[in-house]
């Protein structure tokens, strides 16, 4: 076996199976809990290009937090009481991405960096 016939095995797998930090990829978990204080914690340190999980436990009945909103991921997912709701996606650039309630009066921040 030549080396050129080495390097063209290995591209040919390569090509057949993708990058391996694509499909390799860990999501970040991230607990967050909707209590009659709002989402908490309230404010969530990310990074960009890092899949990340949110993991929402509506705590209370006591507030209008019964679903959560994140317009600029394109997101909205019903709470319901006691059972936990994950929300992913992949922070594509730096800044902060809001998140609320369906009404924005509850809402938190996700600091991208």
């Amino acid at each position: 076996m030549t080396f050129r016939s080495l390097v063209a095995g290995s591209l040919a797998v390569l090509a057949l199976t993708g990058p391996a930090t694509a499909s390799a990829a860990q999501s970040r978990t991230v607990e967050l809990s909707v209590t009659k204080k709002g989402f908490e914690p309230s404010r969530v340190k990310l990074t960009t290009g890092e899949p990340v999980k949110l993991v929402i436990t509506r705590k209370t009945d006591d507030t209008c937090a019964k679903e959560v909103v994140i317009p600029s991921e394109n997101i909205t997912a019903e709470l319901p009481l006691n059972k936990p709701v994950t929300v992913s996606f992949t922070p594509k650039s730096t800044g902060e991405i809001r998140y609320s309630c369906a009404m924005g009066m509850i809402g938190g921040v996700l600091e991208v960096r």
